[in-house]
C-alpha cells in the first residue's frame, strides 16, 4: 500500500518537513547521533516511538503536534496565503509577534550609550589630569 493512501504515515511527514527545511538525511542523522540508514528506515516507518519523535521534532524545529498533524495540503495553503497576501498589498494575516518589547530594547541601548559616554568622559578627565601633571613637572 502506498504512503499516499495513509494520511498518518509519520515517517513520510518527517521526510516532507525535512525536505521543506532543505535538510538532507545525513544532516538529520548527524544531529540525532544516528546513521543515515536509520533515518531512511524511520522515514519508511508508519509509526515511531514517542521519544524518538520528540528528538526529531526538536531537530526539525517543530513541535510534535505539528509533526503529527502535518499535511502537504496545509503547507501549500499556508504558502499560497502568504504569497497571495504579498501580491495584494504586502499585508499578511500572520501578526508579527515580538518576543521582546522594542521600547525596552531602545531604552537598554540608550542606557548602554550613556554608560559608554560616561566611561569615555572619565577617561578624558584622567588623560587631562595626567597631561597637566606632566606640564607642571617641566
Amino acid at each position: 500500500m502506498s504512503t499516499l493512501t495513509k494520511p498518518n504515515h509519520i515517517g513520510r511527514k518527517i521526510s516532507r518537513i525535512r525536505e521543506l527545511r532543505d535538510m538532507k538525511q545525513e544532516a538529520l542523522a548527524q544531529a540525532l547521533g544516528i546513521s543515515q540508514q536509520t533515518i531512511s528506515a524511520i522515514e519508511n516507518s508508519e509509526t515511531i516511538e514517542e521519544e524518538r519523535l520528540i528528538e526529531i521534532a526538536q531537530v526539525l524545529g517543530v513541535n510534535v503536534e505539528a509533526l503529527k498533524n502535518f499535511s502537504d495540503e496545509a503547507a501549500i495553503n499556508y504558502f499560497n496565503n502568504i504569497h497571495d497576501n504579498e501580491i495584494n498589498g504586502g499585508i499578511t494575516n500572520q501578526p508579527n509577534h515580538c518576543t521582546f518589547n522594542p521600547l525596552d530594547k531602545l531604552m537598554e541601548t540608550v542606557e548602554e550609550n550613556k554608560n559608554l559616554y560616561e566611561r569615555l568622559l572619565q577617561s578624558e578627565k584622567e588623560k587631562n589630569q595626567y597631561l597637566e601633571k606632566l606640564l607642571k613637572e617641566k
